[in-house]
């Protein structure tokens, strides 16, 4: 292949990339992880941060891990730190891909306490993957924080987080289990329970944990 040809194919690649047909962005994305170049890293990443199909934005993270971590953690780490959602969100998503332990600062406080759920969920994720050994307690504590947020598969994203922590999270889900908010309670209580029998499934632990709450609460009233 001459290096007008090359030069050529990367063009079309890079134009690929933000075709208006999903399924063209698609295989262009398939393209360029099978045949990885330094000179894409820019390209999906800033695909990411726009990209509005979930399937190819799974390519285009799928694209990224086929790159040097050299190349593409400097680039995620600067877009977790975007001012779009959905940029913090793929760059964390991508960065739990990588598995790459030197990410592990940029998963600060303010990610995993974000303002979008998307995002929050993917400073999860990206987190429990990416904790030092020996710092899961403490992640555990500030993920405990959280106990009580957004609708059913944001709360579910959260226990599975936590669940996958270990023991290490029982004191900070105890301690949330006496929260005045009763959405709080209801959380950690399922959420150790799933610790405790992984087999039991968020809907059977919420229930249980609802009923738990109920009851003390009526137990309160009655003192």
């Amino acid at each position: 292949m001459t290096m007008r040809t090359q030069d050529t194919d990367v063009a079309r690649a890079l134009q690929a990339l933000e075709d208006g047909s999903a399924s063209v962005r698609l295989r262009a994305a398939l393209a360029v992880g099978t045949t990885p170049d330094p000179c894409f890293v820019d390209k999906l990443v800033e695909r990411s941060a726009v990209e509005p199909e979930f399937f190819v934005r799974d390519m285009l993270t799928w694209a990224l891990t086929r790159h040097p971590v050299s190349l593409t953690l400097p680039e995620l780490l600067r877009e977790v730190r975007s001012e779009r959602p959905q940029a913090r969100s793929q760059a964390l998503h991508t960065l739990s891909k990588i598995g790459d332990r030197a990410a592990w600062p940029a998963i600060t406080g303010a990610l995993l306490s974000d303002a979008d759920d998307e995002v929050a969920r993917s400073a999860w994720r990206a987190a429990v993957l990416l904790v030092p050994e020996g710092e899961e307690a403490a992640l555990a504590a500030v993920l405990a924080t959280q106990l009580g947020r957004g609708e059913r598969e944001t709360r579910l994203s959260l226990s599975r987080a936590l669940v996958a922590l270990g023991d290490v999270v029982v004191p900070a889900l105890r301690a949330a289990s006496t929260d005045p908010d009763p959405r709080v309670r209801t959380h950690a209580l399922a959420t150790e329970q799933l610790l405790q029998d992984p087999d039991m499934g968020f809907e059977s632990a919420i229930e249980e944990a609802k009923r738990v709450v109920a009851l003390d609460g009526w137990g309160q009233e009655g003192k």
